[in-house]
């Protein structure tokens, strides 16, 4: 079984960025098929374009664009790429920079397909500091980079502790973040008083319900603006009332309009 090393990946690496013991690269991937392998180091892996499929020992996941992996470090994975375009953008956790922040590196084991809105979202900023570089974007990139080890920790330490209800819920709005939604049939289908159900939510996914559920809306359009669609039906299909509202929503999330998220790709 092959073992990549520090900032190597399987592909053409266009971008390499090293500091304080982070591996940041933005790579094209030719291959069809890469076989079983690991890496050296733990990483993210955010799919900025494309689609491709990634098996591990326990799931296979279909990765389209807005897609994002964590890998722990010497997790074994094999992918396949269909006949498309496919850009990853690569950030490796050395040991070091676990020990310069007193994280475990092993406190979150295994490989994951990180479905939280929050978490892409502070992902893409990553990936926005890195093409947007000025004297501060390092400090930014460690900051953001502690607040999606922060959360996937505080996930992980208490995924046995949360009731039932709050996987339920989620499941919930994944499925239906595109459709006009209200508390009471929420609380209903999950038996739950309402006043219960907005605390606890709060509690639980550090925001309210609408702004996770614009979250989702704002995660789906990074998929869909890979497309040749126009503004306008990204933001139907995504469910906002208009091109309007979509823009202004995802500035807010973001920081950009959707039109320069098209143009930082393009660097």
């Amino acid at each position: 079984m092959d073992t990549l090393h520090n900032g190597e990946f399987f592909g053409q690496t266009n971008e390499t960025l090293r500091f304080d013991g982070l591996t940041i690269t933005d790579t094209e991937y030719t291959h069809p098929y890469v076989d079983w392998h690991y890496h050296e180091n733990a990483y993210f892996t955010f799919l900025l374009q494309g689609n491709m499929t990634e098996g591990n020992k326990k799931e296979t996941y279909d990765c389209p664009a807005g897609t994002l992996l964590y890998h722990h470090w010497e997790d074994a994975h094999y992918n396949i790429k269909p006949e498309i375009f496919t850009r990853g953008f690569h950030l490796e956790v050395t040991e070091s920079w676990f020990e310069k922040f007193q994280i475990s590196k092993d406190s979150i084991e295994g490989s994951f397909n990180l479905k939280n809105p929050a978490l892409k979202l502070l992902m893409y900023k990553i990936f926005r500091e890195t093409k947007n570089k000025d004297l501060s974007f390092e400090l930014s990139v460690h900051q953001l980079l502690l607040n999606i080890f922060s959360e996937l920790s505080d996930k992980d330490e208490n995924s046995d502790k949360k009731p039932k209800w709050v996987g339920k819920v989620d499941e919930m709005l994944h499925e239906n973040f595109t459709e006009k939604l209200n508390l009471t049939a929420l609380s209903k289908s999950l038996d739950i008083h309402p006043v219960h159900l907005s605390r606890g939510f709060q509690k639980h996914f550090h925001c309210t319900l609408g702004e996770y559920i614009r979250k989702l809306k704002i995660s789906q359009s990074l998929t869909l603006l890979n497309t040749r669609q126009s503004l306008a039906e990204v933001a139907l299909e995504c469910g906002f009332a208009d091109q309007s509202h979509f823009i202004r929503s995802f500035r807010e999330n973001i920081g950009i309009t959707p039109l320069q998220y098209k143009n930082l790709l393009k660097k």
